[in-house]
């Protein structure tokens, strides 16, 4: 689950020599700010398909333009907003040149806590998922990806699966390190995912929808742990073997404990899926680890998936109930504003599918 540049955020609250350069303020006058922000990602691939032959090429690792800006409403009040813009980097601008959307929302912030609308991560991988594997490419599997992907799967040929869009969100203020947040993604029926005239049959459609997520996290010291709740409400997904449909929720916990420049995390997850009497849980027992040397980071994890035998084609898993799934990783910075990476991950699939090698250069401003 590559987000570089959280990524390098959290490598440097571990003391780590960071490879990230500062945004470009462009106004800052009478309390406004707007900047100015972006990164060009390029990198080679190789990677094993379903029929174990390497497959490769040079890629865009997610490349983009953002802007971010702020403006103080009064003492204790802050009016904020971010957008970026996706590019491929790799290809000939010969079209429009940015793709399409990432993060984008506004909200405010104060002593009330933060309250934003828009489109950003769902609050499970932020809390729960990135502490384990917050990489640069590869990423082991969650219950996002058991609905085809984070940013849109590939399970329907009409539209994509947006986990990020159409959402609202409220973050309580820190109170003795403990914290909670809710959050609702909310689905008219007249957006294309819901749309009657749609087949998708990744997404609910049973007319406008919200629905429900939420989560705790206490922090003391050095240590922290979070649990968060999602209903999954607005989604079904799909055994790729018989093409039957399933609801499901998600839900799990992750420990973690920084020491220096090392940071260790656990995670419990669960992939909770319920379809006639083919119910039952995917189960995921996560540990990673990350170490700032002091000219990038080195980090690397493993992930047991029990998947019950009537719900595991749900997995793409190549029909195995129980696997392991293993990701190591290393930067390299070449300066405050520019990196390299080296990242191994195995899948523990039918010939190998899924396995591979990635090695790749950031530079980020």
């Amino acid at each position: 689950m590559k987000k570089t540049l959280l990524a390098t955020a959290v490598a440097g609250a571990l003391g780590a020599s960071v490879g990230v350069a500062q945004a470009a303020t462009i106004y800052n006058q009478d309390g406004t700010q707007l900047d100015l922000y972006g990164n060009i990602q390029i990198a080679y691939r190789s990677i094993d398909n379903e029929d174990g032959d390497a497959e490769d090429d040079l890629f865009d690792n997610g490349s983009t333009v953002g802007f971010s800006g702020q403006h103080v409403i009064n003492p204790g009040l802050t009016g904020y907003f971010k957008a970026e813009f996706e590019h491929d980097a790799d290809e000939e601008k010969t079209g429009a040149g940015l793709s399409s959307g990432d993060q984008a929302y506004l909200g405010m912030k104060g002593n009330f806590g933060d309250a934003r609308v828009g489109s950003w991560d769902p609050l499970i991988d932020d809390w729960i998922q990135d502490p384990i594997t917050n990489n640069e490419y590869f990423d082991v599997t969650d219950s996002t990806t058991d609905l085809g992907g984070l940013y849109g799967g590939d399970l329907s040929d009409t539209v994509d699966t947006d986990r990020e869009g159409d959402k609202i969100q409220y973050v309580s203020p820190s109170l003795g390190g403990l914290q909670f947040a809710v959050g609702s993604q909310y689905k008219g029926d007249n957006e294309e995912e819901f749309n009657s005239d749609n087949a998708n049959p990744d997404v609910s459609s049973n007319g406008s929808n919200a629905s429900f997520f939420g989560g705790v996290k206490y922090t003391a010291g050095a240590f922290s742990i979070a649990g968060v709740y999602d209903d999954l409400d607005n989604y079904d997904l799909r055994d790729e073997t018989t093409g039957d449909e399933y609801s499901a929720t998600a839900y799990g916990v992750n420990a973690q404990y920084t020491m220096d420049a090392l940071r260790i995390s656990a995670k419990v997850e669960n992939t909770d899926v319920d379809y006639a009497d083919d119910s039952g849980d995917i189960m995921r027992y996560a540990l990673g680890a990350r170490y700032g040397y002091g000219f990038g980071d080195i980090y690397g994890a493993y992930q047991r998936v029990d998947a019950d035998e009537e719900v595991a084609n749900v997995v793409d898993s190549g029909g195995e109930d129980s696997f392991n799934e293993f990701s190591l990783g290393a930067t390299y910075n070449l300066s405050p504003a520019m990196y390299t990476f080296v990242e191994y991950a195995q899948y523990d699939r039918t010939n190998d599918a899924g396995d591979g090698v990635a090695v790749g250069a950031v530079y980020s401003f």
